[in-house]
């Protein structure tokens, strides 16, 4: 997939949406909104809760609902790209797979493009975040995954980004030096520390086969109704090791997270082999990840939602911080 988030379009009329624009959008799929709406916590998107009301005079008048909407950022992702996250999610659905597709117009179609913004809508899911899952949950969440890491493994090949070191490492390192967001005493610390870390993440990684899976599977993205879960937020959909998912949701302290591992792979081995020795790329990941994180936030800085967020991004303490998340994982890495 093209990176798209080197290009700079104008973003006026994404990060100043009128409440106009968002009713006038939430309607085209039936009922009137009400003006209640609510801003959800979305950095990337820009995402609203909408409420709606049907009095058409039918069987559905009076009935309220909430309705979500979601603006996808400029220049983030391709037609192409979006269009092939929603067929995800409509495989996963299919497949019985707890997720929340994107709702569609008469014709079937479910990304639509307002004044250069593409734009979709979903039905409001109820559901909770939890922050410490039981052994229960655990073994559910994990027979779901396997099952959308079946969907993904069986689907033809989508215009979807890759987790490897160029895409996760060199990638977003060289934006952050070529920017001059990072201080020029800074990057004779950072870029080599970073760069030799990539290049061992790189020679770990490389033999693991990659599939369609989540991408950004933390416990922010799963909802809970019981001890039933439901993933959201598809927007990073990518090909990477199925583990790439499994460590994302169970963080923690080391003895923590590998209780959890194991309670969640019992349950995703009744559905789906899972391939042990993947388990060794964890800190491989996890140092991606963070290298591709911190490029994001360089990248997004001047956003609002970016600044109000993560308010120390760009200063001395968050280079500081970065750095010394760099050491701990060149020590965990064995890294020279």
């Amino acid at each position: 997939m093209t990176d798209l988030t080197s290009i700079s379009p104008n973003l006026t009329g994404f990060t100043e949406l009128l409440p106009e624009r968002i009713f006038t959008f939430a309607e085209r799929f039936g009922g009137v909104a009400t003006g209640r709406f609510l801003g959800l916590n979305a950095l990337e998107n820009r995402v609203y809760e909408v409420e709606m009301e049907y009095d058409d005079g039918g069987e559905e008048s009076g009935r309220m609902e909430k309705r979500i909407v979601k603006f996808y950022r400029p220049g983030r992702w391709s037609r192409a790209s979006i269009e092939s996250e929603h067929r995800f999610l409509r495989a996963c659905a299919e497949a019985e797979v707890p997720v929340v597709q994107p709702i569609a117009n008469d014709q079937g179609e479910t990304l639509f493009e307002d004044d250069g913004i593409f734009c979709a809508a979903f039905p409001k899911m109820r559901g909770r975040l939890e922050s410490d899952l039981n052994k229960t949950q655990l073994e559910r969440l994990g027979r779901y995954l396997a099952r959308l890491h079946q969907v993904g493994a069986g689907m033809p090949a989508q215009p979807r980004q890759r987790l490897d070191a160029d895409t996760f490492g060199r990638g977003p390192l060289a934006f952050m030096i070529e920017s001059g967001a990072m201080p020029r005493d800074i990057i004779p610390r950072y870029e080599p520390i970073a760069s030799r870390i990539i290049d061992v993440c790189d020679r770990i990684i490389k033999p693991f086969a990659a599939q369609l899976v989540h991408g950004d599977c933390h416990q922010g993205n799963v909802l809970w109704n019981g001890d039933e879960p439901v993933f959201i937020d598809f927007d990073d959909i990518l090909y990477a090791p199925p583990v790439q998912d499994i460590w994302m949701l169970t963080g923690g302290d080391p003895e923590e997270e590998s209780t959890k591992r194991t309670h969640m792979l019992k349950g995703y081995e009744e559905i789906m082999d899972f391939n042990e020795d993947s388990l060794a790329i964890i800190e491989a990941l996890r140092s991606l990840r963070m290298i591709h994180f911190a490029g994001w936030l360089i990248r997004r800085r001047e956003d609002g939602a970016i600044r109000l967020a993560f308010p120390t991004v760009g200063t001395d303490r968050f280079w500081g911080e970065q750095l010394e998340g760099l050491y701990a994982q060149a020590e965990r890495l064995r890294v020279n």
